[in-house]
């Protein structure tokens, strides 16, 4: 219930504040917004910082950088080659076109890396149908058999007791399928294994897996990481309306800056890790909505506190949510959105897990604690706090408050310090466009035109697919409204060019 309390009490807080003691609310909203500027310089630094180092990476042939490594700068003692190394890749899949599967796959077969050291797992859901499961894999089966070193189709049970329809569910069971059949069976040695659970549109750049093998041989301490890359939501920008263009580049930028403050952030979505790992915890937990980030805390409180996210600084590429008009592609961005926000979940499990375990240093405790939790409670509140509430000391402090000077000067203070803010905008801008796919033909030239207009948006985005959907999931957590896993629909829509 906490996170959803301190949500709620600070929302509350400022509107009977603004009543009892709106001199004091002013005061505090000029803080907050001069607090919101200086955050916004800093994060704009580190994404800028963070980009550079990410199109550095895409420019380096890592494939060959591996075979110029010397291995005495492996970490791993048991890896003498670094063709000692294999990638399993985990698919999940739940009726999916055969075009959105097919790119993915498409993207190993293509890397730059041999596919002889590829295990490929196409995670099938029982519940989508034996006739579009039989169907989508006998395709995919048909031209990639040959490809991989393994290429595997699994079907996952829909009816096992205690388990919860979704991605995690599904990859578990996958995952120990692979584990009893191929794996174990061969003798293959789990540190020798690199796990990548990918949603099913992600499409990889040539260089992820050199890039990724690279920094699993010279980390420090490798076996007790895991390994992100940066989500670039750009498979189908191009086909998105604005509203859905800027939250999914919000969505990049946010996870690009993240890879420079890796200290406090969890694994999201598509990311990679030893199979070591999922051995020793059991693989993911089948009855959680949000998998991706409750595998990290399962590994940091297994090994005591000796778990960290360890930056690629390198991109996979991912599917922007677009539907097949514009009010249900608005409605599947508030989905997805309150499905991230869902992630709130973890704080009780991590909490609990560090009033248990006595064996992970309190000052690791806190760090990571008062992060997390401050980050759920920015996540549903701030963007509220200084787009909405900043005019309610005016508002409902009354006359008397009125005709004072800072009641006269609230407003023009803070709108001069929000338009200082907005210098976070033109790096925005300036990346989107960086990072935009070739143009189709269908679009015009006039449609860079949006691209960048499209920034305009970003305080709504902030509220309606941001706050909102994250408030929502933390008022459902506390309530005992508890969330099912809602899956994003996949496939390539196109919406109207002009928007």
């Amino acid at each position: 219930m906490l996170p959803g309390i301190l949500a709620w009490l600070t929302l509350i807080a400022i509107f009977v504040f603004s009543f009892r003691l709106p001199t004091f609310m002013a005061i505090f909203i000029i803080i907050f917004d001069v607090y919101w500027f200086i955050k916004t310089v800093y994060l704009s630094l580190h994404l800028r910082s963070a980009f550079r180092q990410v199109r550095q990476n895409m420019g380096i042939n890592w494939l060959e950088r591996l075979t110029q490594l010397p291995t005495t700068n492996y970490q791993l003692p048991t890896v003498h080659s670094w063709h000692d190394i294999y990638h399993l890749v985990l698919l999940p899949m739940y009726k999916e076109p055969f075009e959105t599967v097919d790119a993915s796959i498409a993207s190993l077969a293509r890397a730059n890396y041999p596919q002889n050291k590829m295990i490929v797992v196409l995670a099938q859901e029982e519940r989508a149908g034996e006739e579009f499961n039989r169907e989508v894999a006998s395709m995919l089966e048909a031209k990639y058999r040959d490809t991989f070193f393994k290429f595997v189709t699994v079907e996952h049970p829909g009816s096992i007791t205690g388990e919860l329809a979704g991605k995690g569910s599904n990859i578990a069971y996958a995952g120990k399928w692979v584990k009893e059949n191929i794996i174990d069976p061969a003798g293959m040695s789990y540190e020798r294994i690199i796990v990548s659970a990918l949603d099913i549109d992600t499409v990889v750049f040539p260089e992820y897996f050199g890039r990724l093998a690279y920094v699993y041989l010279t980390a420090e301490d490798p076996l007790h990481a895991s390994y992100q890359p940066v989500p670039f939501y750009t498979n189908n920008i191009w086909e998105a309306p604005g509203f859905a263009r800027v939250v999914a580049f919000s969505a990049t930028f946010w996870h690009t800056i993240k890879q420079e403050r890796i200290e406090s952030s969890t694994t999201f979505s598509s990311h990679s890790m030893p199979f070591q790992v999922l051995a020793d915890i059991d693989f993911w937990q089948v009855n959680m909505v949000s998998e991706d980030s409750r595998i990290f805390w399962q590994a940091f409180l297994r090994y005591n506190g000796r778990y960290r996210n360890e930056p690629l600084f390198y991109p996979v590429s991912m599917d922007a949510n677009v539907a097949h008009s514009f009010r249900q592609t608005m409605i599947n961005v508030y989905k997805q959105q309150r499905r991230w926000g869902y992630g709130v979940e973890n704080v009780p499990y991590f909490l609990f897990g560090f009033a248990k375990n006595k064996l992970i240093p309190l000052k690791k405790k806190l760090f990571m604690g008062f992060t997390i939790l401050e980050s759920f409670w920015s996540w549903a509140t701030n963007a509220i706090i200084i787009f909405l509430l900043g005019w309610l000391p005016i508002a409902l402090g009354g006359a008397e408050f009125n005709r004072t000077v800072l009641s006269y000067n609230l407003p023009f203070i803070t709108r001069g310090i929000m338009t200082f803010a907005m210098v976070g905008l033109v790096s925005s801008v300036i990346l989107s466009m960086l990072i935009l796919p070739p143009r189709p033909p269908r679009f015009g030239r006039h449609k860079y035109i949006f691209m960048i207009i499209q920034w305009a948006l970003m305080p709504l985005t902030m509220i309606l697919l941001g706050a909102l959907p994250g408030l929502e999931a933390q008022s459902r957590l506390m309530l005992g409204k508890y969330m099912g896993f809602w899956v994003t629909p996949k496939g390539k829509q196109v919406l109207s060019s002009k928007q």
